[in-house]
C-alpha cells in the first residue's frame, strides 16, 4: 500500500507526514529508506519538553541528524544536550520508528524516538538554533506554531492514554 493510501498520522503546515510509526526493537531499524534523524520526547512529570527552533519558527522535540559514525541514540542524547541543556535521568527508551513523507519531493525517510525522564531541569541558554524551551502538557496552548509531527510523536512516546 502507498503513502497516498494510507491516512497520515500527522500532517504539518508544509504538507510534510508522518504516514506511520513502527514500534520494534531498537536494532531492527526499517530498511526501505534512510534512517537520519533522532528524536527525543524528555519528560518532567506530565509535560515534555519542546524546543522553539528559530529556522522553523516553531516548537517541535528536541533532535536532528545523526552525525556520521554516530548511532541514533547518541545522536538523540547529543541533540538533546545540545538543543536544550537538558539530561535524562537514566537511560532513554527507544520508542519507535516514526516514517516521514518530506515535501516537496515526496522523500521518504525514518527517524528514531527516544523517550526518558527529567528529575532536575537544567538552566538554558538560548543558542543560534534554539531560541526558548517549554515544558509541554500536550494540551495547553504554546506561544507560536507548535510543528504536528512533533505534537503526534509526543502523544505516541508519552504512551496510550492521551489520544492522538
Amino acid at each position: 500500500m502507498s503513502d497516498a493510501t494510507v491516512r497520515p498520522l500527522a500532517v504539518d503546515h508544509r504538507g510534510n507526514a508522518l504516514t506511520a510509526f513502527i514500534r520494534r526493537a531498537e536494532d531492527r531499524p526499517p530498511g526501505d529508506a534512510p534512517l537520519p534523524l533522532a528524536l527525543v520526547a524528555l519528560w518532567c512529570g506530565d509535560r515534555v519538553l519542546m524546543v522553539f527552533d528559530r529556522f522553523r519558527q516553531g516548537w517541535e522535540l528536541p533532535g536532528g541528524l545523526i552525525e556520521p559514525g554516530e548511532s541514533p541514540r547518541q545522536g538523540a542524547v547529543r541533540e538533546l544536550l545540545e538543543e536544550s541543556g537538558q539530561t535524562p535521568l537514566g537511560p532513554l527508551r527507544f520508542v519507535g520508528y516514526p516514517r516521514f513523507t518530506l515535501v516537496p519531493d515526496q522523500r521518504v525517510e525514518y527517524g528514531a524516538l527516544f523517550s526518558g525522564r527529567c528529575a532536575e531541569v537544567a538552566a538554558f541558554q538560548p543558542n543560534e538554533e534554539i531560541e526558548a524551551i517549554r515544558w509541554w502538557d500536550l494540551h495547553e496552548v504554546l506561544p507560536g506554531r507548535v510543528h504536528a509531527l512533533d505534537a503526534c510523536l509526543a502523544r505516541l512516546a508519552h504512551g496510550p492514554r492521551l489520544p492522538l
